[in-house]
C-alpha cells in the first residue's frame, strides 16, 4: 500500500512541510530507513539522523527547530511519538480489514451468529450460541467455547482459548496463546488433609478496547465475573486470578500475578514481576514498582510503592540508600568505639 504525505497528514492531523505528493509504502527506523519509507523523530538524541536519513517522510514535533536543511518531507504534529503510534494502528487496521471469510477446515456451530466482514482462520472451533461481531478476526487454531460473545472489530490471535460464557467487548485484541476463562484456583481443605475442588461457575468479562498480550491467563470467577475494564492494557505472561477486577486504562507489565478477588482501580500502573495478594484493593492512579510484593490495600489514590512488602516509594528509596551505607557506618562506629575506649583508658591512668 502506498500513501502520500498529504494523506498521512490527514490521518494524524499534521502539517506537511515539503512535497505533499511524496509516497511511502513501509516504515523504518530513522537511523536506517531507506527511500520510500516513513519514519519519525521524537527523541532529541536521534536528531542528527534527521539530516542523514534516506527516509522519504518523517513525522516530527511541531516545536522542532531545524539546524540544517533536510531532504525528506516532514509532517509536523504536536506529539510525534503518539502520532506515529496512531498511524501504525491505522495501518494494522487496514491490513486486518483485508482478511475476510472462512478458511477450511474449521468448525462453526450451526447456532453461532457471525457478523459481517468476519475472518475465521483454519482449524478454529466456534461453539454453540457464540456471537461474533462485525469485522472481528478469529485467527487459526483458536477455540471459542459455547455462549461466548466477541464484539465488533476484535482480534483473536492464533491459539487463543476462550472458555464458555465469557464476554469479549469491541476492539479487543488478545494475542497468541492466551487463555480466557480457565478455572480459578479454588480448593476447600478437608479434614483428612486433602483438597476438594470448588466449582468455578462464573465467567470473564473483557470490556472494550482492552489489549492482552501473549500467553496470559485470566481465570473465570467462582461466582460472578472476573472483569477487565475498558482501555486496560495487559502484557505477556500474566496471571489474573478468579473474581479480580482491573480498572479502566490500567496497565500491567509482564509476569505480574494478581491473586483472587483483588480490586485494582483505574489508571493504575503495575511493573513487571510484581505480586499482589488476594482480597485487597488498589486505589486509582497507584504505581507499583517492578518486583514489588503488595500484601495490603493501597487506599490513597496516586500512591507509589516499591519493595517486598511494598511500601511508600520515596521512603523505600531512602531506606535503600541507608542500607547501602551501613558498612561505612559500621566502620565509623567501630572507630568511635576505639576512641572512647582510649579516652577512658587515659582518664583511668590519670
Amino acid at each position: 500500500m502506498q500513501f502520500s504525505a498529504a494523506q498521512i497528514a490527514v490521518l494524524i492531523n499534521g502539517r506537511v512541510e515539503g512535497n505533499a505528493d511524496t509516497q511511502v509504502g513501509s516504515f523504518g527506523k530513522i537511523e536506517e530507513a531507506a527511500e520510500g519509507q516513513l519514519s519519525f523523530l521524537a527523541n532529541p538524541k536521534y536528531e542528527d539522523y534527521l539530516y542523514s536519513t534516506s527516509a522519504s517522510i518523517i513525522i516530527v514535533n511541531e516545536s522542532l527547530q531545524l539546524r540544517q536543511p533536510v531532504t525528506a518531507t516532514l509532517i509536523r504534529v504536536s506529539d510525534a511519538y503518539s502520532a506515529f503510534a496512531t498511524l501504525l494502528s491505522k495501518y494494522q487496521e487496514m491490513k486486518a480489514m483485508q482478511l475476510v471469510g472462512r478458511q477450511e477446515p474449521s468448525y462453526i456451530s450451526p447456532s453461532a451468529s457471525i457478523g459481517e466482514g468476519v475472518f475465521i482462520g483454519a482449524f478454529a472451533y466456534i461453539g454453540d450460541n457464540v456471537i461474533i461481531g462485525n469485522q472481528a478476526k478469529i485467527y487459526p487454531n483458536t477455540y471459542i467455547g459455547n455462549n461466548v460473545s466477541i464484539g465488533d472489530r476484535s482480534i483473536i490471535h492464533p491459539g487463543v482459548k476462550i472458555y464458555f460464557d465469557c464476554k469479549i467487548g469491541q476492539q479487543v485484541t488478545i494475542h497468541a496463546g492466551t487463555v480466557i476463562g480457565s478455572d480459578g484456583f479454588g480448593f476447600a481443605p478437608q479434614p483428612d488433609g486433602s483438597f476438594k475442588k470448588v466449582p468455578q461457575i462464573g465467567n470473564v468479562v473483557i470490556e472494550d478496547r482492552v489489549e492482552i498480550g501473549a500467553n496470559a491467563t485470566i481465570d473465570r470467577a467462582t461466582i460472578g465475573s472476573t472483569i477487565i475494564r475498558s482501555g486496560a492494557k495487559l502484557d505477556n505472561l500474566l496471571q489474573i486470578a478468579h473474581n479480580v477486577e482491573v480498572g479502566n486504562n490500567t496497565v500491567i507489565a509482564a509476569q505480574v500475578g494478581v491473586s483472587g478477588s483483588t480490586k485494582i482501580g483505574n489508571n493504575v500502573m503495575i511493573g513487571g514481576q510484581a505480586g499482589i495478594v488476594g482480597h485487597i484493593t488498589i486505589a486509582d492512579g497507584s504505581k507499583i514498582n517492578g518486583q514489588s510484593g503488595v500484601s495490603k490495600s493501597i487506599k490513597e489514590p496516586n500512591t507509589s510503592v516499591t519493595g517486598s512488602p511494598a511500601y511508600d516509594y520515596t521512603s523505600a528509596l531512602r531506606s535503600q540508600a541507608l542500607s547501602r551505607n551501613l558498612p561505612e557506618m559500621e566502620k565509623r562506629l567501630k572507630e568511635l568505639e576505639q576512641m572512647v575506649k582510649q579516652l577512658l583508658a587515659e582518664r583511668t591512668a590519670i
